[in-house]
C-alpha cells in the first residue's frame, strides 16, 4: 500500500466558491493508503509547492493526489515538484475538480460530492501505480513548414537565423502566398511588394532554407523530433535548375487564353507561365490542361525558342522522403465561394466583384496597370458601393456562409476606400456595415481617416440585393440608423468576402494527427498558454491556419512558432513518455489486430520460442511494442481481444480501481 498524501486546492475562488474544499480533504483522508490530506488556496504558487515538499519529507510519501484544475494545466508543475521531493513523477495524479466539478455544477453540495468522488478515483489509482522511468530518442535538426506564405516565410527565415536547416512546401509554383496579390497594406499604407519580396529574396538565399515549391505534403509518419515526411514534387515539365526566368517561353506560346488564377480570370495567361514577376523560385511552369504538346503532342513551341534547354515533356512528380525534427503548419486562407451570394449578382455581372478582385485592379502589376477601371467596359467607375460581412458573422441556420468574423474585412475596406477617394476624388464610395471593428494598434484612427478626411460614406446597414440593369448596378439597402431604405445606382460593387482556412487544410490534419475545430480551423493546445503549439507534439502553427488574422499578427505568430521550433531543435535528445503499450506475450493471439489501430506504426510482429509444460518448444506469433515509436494513446489496448496489450501508467486494473471508486 502506497502513503499518499491528498492536496485540494481553492484555486481562489474558481474552485472554492462550489465545492467545500475542508470537506473533500477530510473525506479523502479516510481513504485507504492516504496518511495526509490539506487544503490551500493556491496549490500552484511557491508557497502550495513547498507545501507539498515538505509534506512528502515530513509524512515520507510515496504518492501524490492533487485535487486542482485540468492537469492540462499544471501536471508537469507538479511533477517537477515531487520529483524535486525525491518521488518518482509518475506516482502524481490529479483530480479535475474546477473544470470537470466547480465549473459545471452550480450547487455546492452537488459539487462538494463529485469533487470527493474525483480525488477518491485518482486515489485508487495511485494505490497501484508503479514508479516509471522515461527514455531519450534523437532529435532530428531539420524543420519542416508546410505553406510558403508569408506565415511561412517568415517562420522559416526565423528558424534558418538560428542556424538550423528548415524546407518550405508550397504547393504554388512560387512562395509569397495571397500576400503577393496585395497591393496596399493597412495600416500604414505600405507597398505589399516593397515588404515582401525582399523576404522572398532571402529565403531563397539563405544557405540554410530549401524551397519545394510546386509540391505537397503527401505522408507524415512517426512522433516529435523524428517525423518522416513524403512530399510529392509535381511535374513543371520545366527543370528548377536549368530554367533562368527570362520569360520568352511565356511570350511566345500561342496558348494564350488561360484564365489567370493569379489575377483572379480578370485577364489570361499562356499555357507556361510564371506568376508574377518577382516570383521565387523564378521558373516557368506548364500547365498541362492547356499545353498542346502535353495534350495531343503539336506544337513544342516553348521547348524550340528556350536557349537553355530548360522544357522537358516527359518529367514525372518526384517523391522526396526527408526527416524531421519538428513541423510548421503555415497553410493560410482562401476567400469564400460567392456562389451562394447571388442576391449581389456576383455571377451576373463582371461588376460585381471581390474586395481582392479590387486589390489586384488596383495594382500596378494586374490586369489594367494599376488603373481602376470597370472588367467589363474599360470604364472609369464614378459610384462604387462596398458591402461588410459577405458570409462572415452568418445566421446558423442560413448555412450561407461563416459564423466568425474573418477580422481582416473592416480594415482592409477603409484602405480600398482610402486609396480609391485619393487617386479618383470624383468616384463616391459608400460602405455598408453591420458593425465596424478595428482592434489594433492605431486600427480605429485608421477607420476614423476614412470617413473624416476622406469623406467615405459609411452606413449600418445591409445591402438586400444587387440588380444589373444595363450599365448600372442598382443597390437596394437598409440604413438602421435613420431607418430608411437606400437605393443607389452604382458603376461597380465590391465584397468583402469572408475568409476560410485553405482546403488543405483539413487533409494535412489527418496526416498529421492534428485537431481542427468545426470550421476547419487548426486547434492550439491552449488558446491563452499554448497558443502556437498543437495538441500534437512537435506540429506548430503559424498564421491564418489557426483563425483569421492579419498581416502584423501573422508575422507575430510566426516568429512565436518558430521560437518554439528552435527551442525542440536545441536539444539533441527528447524524453519518452514511459506511459507505453506493452504486450503480454503469454497472451498474446498475434491478431495483428493492434498494429492495424495504431497510428504510429510502433507495433511489429515477431516469431518467438515458447517452452511447453510437456518441456516442448513452439513457435508463436506475438506483438512487440516500438517503445521509442509509442505515444501511448492506447488505441491498441481497447482493440486486442485477448487483453495482451496493456498500457504502462494506465493498465486495465487502474483503470477499473477508478471505475470501483465512483460506484462505492
Amino acid at each position: 500500500m502506497q502513503r499518499i498524501g491528498v492536496f485540494v486546492c481553492w484555486c481562489g475562488s474558481n474552485i472554492a466558491g462550489t465545492v467545500d474544499v475542508q470537506a473533500v480533504s477530510d473525506a479523502l483522508k479516510k481513504e485507504p493508503g492516504v496518511v495526509f490530506s490539506t487544503n490551500y488556496q493556491y496549490m500552484c504558487s511557491q508557497a502550495g509547492q513547498d507545501m507539498i515538499r515538505n509534506a512528502i519529507s515530513e509524512h515520507k510519501l510515496t504518492g501524490i493526489v492533487i485535487c486542482s484544475c485540468s492537469p492540462r494545466m499544471h501536471e508537469a508543475t507538479f511533477r517537477r515538484t515531487a520529483e524535486s521531493a525525491g518521488i518518482n513523477p509518475y506516482m502524481v495524479e490529479i483530480a479535475n475538480i474546477r473544470e470537470q466539478c466547480s465549473w459545471v455544477h452550480k450547487d455546492k453540495e452537488t459539487g462538494t460530492e463529485k469533487a470527493i468522488i474525483l480525488g477518491r478515483t485518482a486515489v485508487a489509482k495511485v494505490n497501484l501505480n508503479a514508479p516509471l522511468t522515461a527514455g531519450e530518442t534523437p532529435v532530428t535538426k531539420r524543420a519542416l513548414v508546410i505553406g510558403g506564405g508569408i506565415a511561412g516565410i517568415q517562420t522559416a527565415l526565423d528558424i534558418a537565423d538560428a542556424g538550423f536547416p528548415v524546407d518550405i512546401v508550397e504547393k504554388k509554383p512560387t512562395i509569397g502566398g495571397k500576400m503577393t496579390q496585395l497591393d496596399k497594406t493597412f495600416p500604414t499604407l505600405d507597398c505589399a511588394a516593397c515588404i515582401l519580396t525582399p523576404k522572398m529574396v532571402d529565403v531563397a538565399q539563405n544557405e540554410n532554407i530549401r524551397i519545394f515549391s510546386y509540391s505537397e505534403v503527401s505522408e507524415v509518419k512517426g512522433f516529435v523530433g523524428n517525423f518522416d515526411v513524403r512530399i510529392t514534387k509535381h511535374a513543371r515539365f520545366v527543370k528548377e535548375d536549368v530554367c533562368t526566368g527570362c520569360g520568352l517561353c511565356t511570350e511566345k506560346c500561342p496558348m494564350k487564353n488561360v484564365p489567370n488564377e493569379f489575377n483572379l480570370g480578370m485577364d489570361n495567361r499562356s499555357a507556361i507561365y510564371i506568376p508574377f514577376a518577382q516570383a521565387v523560385p523564378k521558373v516557368a511552369t506548364i500547365d498541362p490542361d492547356h499545353c498542346n504538346m502535353l495534350k495531343n503532342g503539336k506544337c513544342g513551341l516553348c521547348s524550340k525558342i528556350c536557349a537553355a534547354g530548360a522544357i522537358d515533356y516527359n518529367q514525372k512528380d518526384e517523391v522526396i522522403e526527408e526527416k524531421y525534427g519538428a513541423i510548421v503548419v503555415a497553410t493560410g486562407y482562401n476567400p469564400i465561394s460567392m456562389d451562394k451570394f447571388d442576391e449581389f449578382a456576383y455571377s451576373q455581372s463582371k461588376e460585381v466583384i471581390t474586395s481582392l478582385g479590387l486589390e489586384r485592379l488596383m495594382n500596378a502589376a494586374g490586369p489594367t496597370g494599376g488603373t481602376l477601371l470597370r472588367p467589363s467596359d474599360g470604364k472609369h467607375p464614378h459610384t462604387i458601393v462596398m458591402v461588410q460581412c459577405v458570409g462572415s458573422r452568418c445566421n446558423a441556420g442560413a448555412r450561407k456562409g461563416k459564423e466568425y468574423c474573418s477580422k481582416i474585412c473592416c480594415m482592409y475596406t477603409a484602405k480600398h476606400a482610402m486609396l480609391i477617394r485619393d487617386k479618383y476624388p470624383d468616384t463616391e464610395v459608400y460602405v455598408f456595415y453591420i458593425d465596424v471593428r478595428t482592434p489594433g494598434k492605431n486600427f480605429d484612427e485608421f477607420y476614423r481617416r476614412a470617413v473624416e478626411e476622406y469623406g467615405v460614406h459609411y452606413i449600418k446597414g445591409m445591402v438586400g440585393k444587387v440588380s444589373p440593369e444595363g450599365d448600372i448596378l442598382k443597390v437596394q439597402a437598409s440604413d438602421l440608423i435613420s431607418n430608411e431604405q437606400i437605393h443607389i445606382d452604382a458603376d461597380m460593387v465590391v465584397l468583402a468576402a469572408a475568409i476560410e482556412p485553405d482546403k488543405s487544410a483539413r487533409p494535412l490534419a489527418t496526416m498529421l494527427t492534428a485537431s481542427m475545430d468545426t470550421n476547419d480551423f487548426f486547434t492550439e493546445a491552449h488558446p491563452k498558454l499554448r497558443p502556437v503549439e498543437s495538441p500534437t507534439a512537435g506540429v506548430y502553427l503559424s498564421g491564418a491556419c489557426q483563425g483569421p488574422k492579419d498581416i502584423p499578427e501573422t508575422v507575430a505568430q510566426a516568429g512565436a512558432a518558430a521560437s518554439k521550433v528552435i527551442g525542440l531543435l536545441c536539444k539533441d535528445a527528447l524524453k519518452n513518455n514511459p506511459c507505453i503499450a506493452h504486450s503480454d506475450e503469454m497472451m498474446c493471439n498475434g491478431c495483428s489486430s493492434c498494429e492495424k489501430v495504431c497510428p504510429y506504426g510502433a507495433i511489429t510482429y515477431a516469431d518467438k520460442e515458447f517452452r511447453m509444460p510437456d518441456r516442448t518448444t513452439a513457435v508463436r506469433r506475438v506483438a512487440q511494442v516500438n517503445p521509442a515509436v509509442c505515444q501511448g494513446c492506447g488505441a491498441c489496448t481497447v482493440a486486442c481481444p485477448s487483453g495482451a496489450m496493456n498500457l504502462y501508467g494506465f493498465a486495465n486494473e487502474q483503470i477499473m480501481a477508478e471505475v470501483d471508486a465512483i460506484c462505492r
